[in-house]
């Protein structure tokens, strides 16, 4: 049976164009080691896990248009920069030093009755030398003082049926979603949850660059869903918080992508 992407009609095999809505449908192969129905341009066999790719059995998929670099545009060169000019600074005059009052350290006198001069024995005393002011105590921290904590984000799938958080691996660059297989082990194993037999075992991959995280079908059985469209094989879709992931149809095995 082929299962249109539009309505979810299941056409007989051999079909080009739904009953339905009159959809094309996508073509479709045997599997060259299990006999499972594919389609042309899955990279692996929902059922078995089978390298379509490297047995030669399948077309490669044509690069999407959106990923071709004859579509980006040509940007402008930027103007060069342009060296700001030296400031020269305002300060200020400098002002030369007071030459201190030769009469300041000499002695005063005073004329006496007999006409002699005495010596006045006062003298201006020195001004008191400047005591420096201790330096303010240093704060101990106490033993029981919260210390500063780095916030690290969280990134996981809601298996809305069941409420499970599954976190994804933080270490890898690929993440591998279906069930135990031989070629291609699951990082994110879905064979414990209900209806989880309409999941392939190569059924979805979530690809790391940077901060942001991208959703791939590698070519499953029953397809992929975000948001209730259909996500084509070979395709990719940028994930954001709140995205709803359906693994095969009928909406049965649900996942929403969060980031705390």
């Amino acid at each position: 049976m082929i299962v249109c992407p539009n309505c979810n009609h299941q056409n007989p095999d051999g079909a080009t164009q739904c009953e339905a809505c009159y959809t094309p449908l996508p073509s479709t192969m045997s599997c060259p080691n299990c006999g499972t129905t594919v389609q042309t341009d899955a990279s692996f066999c929902g059922q078995c896990g089978f390298n379509l790719k490297a047995s030669g059995a399948a077309e490669s998929p044509e690069t999407p248009a959106s990923m071709s670099g004859s579509d980006i545009p040509d940007l402008d060169p930027p103007d060069p920069l342009i060296e700001p000019e030296p400031i020269a600074g305002n300060s200020p005059p400098s002002t030369p030093n007071p030459q201190p009052d030769p009469s300041a350290d000499l002695p005063v006198t005073q004329v006496g009755q007999s006409g002699t001069t005495t010596e006045a024995a006062e003298k201006i005393a020195p001004p008191p030398e400047e005591t420096a002011a201790p330096p303010p105590p240093v704060a101990t921290p106490k033993s029981g003082s919260a210390k500063t904590q780095l916030q690290v984000q969280s990134v996981y799938l809601l298996h809305l049926q069941t409420q499970t958080k599954i976190e994804l691996p933080s270490h890898i660059r690929v993440i591998h979603i279906g069930k135990p297989n031989d070629q291609i082990p699951p990082d994110v194993d879905v064979s414990g949850f209900p209806n989880s037999e309409i999941v392939s075992r190569v059924h979805a991959d979530i690809r790391v660059e940077g901060d942001t995280y991208y959703l791939e079908d590698v070519g499953s059985a029953n397809g992929t869903y975000v948001n209730h469209t259909p996500l084509p094989s070979g395709d990719r879709h940028r994930l954001r918080t709140g995205d709803r992931i359906s693994l095969g149809k009928g909406d049965m095995v649900t996942f929403l992508f969060q980031v705390s």
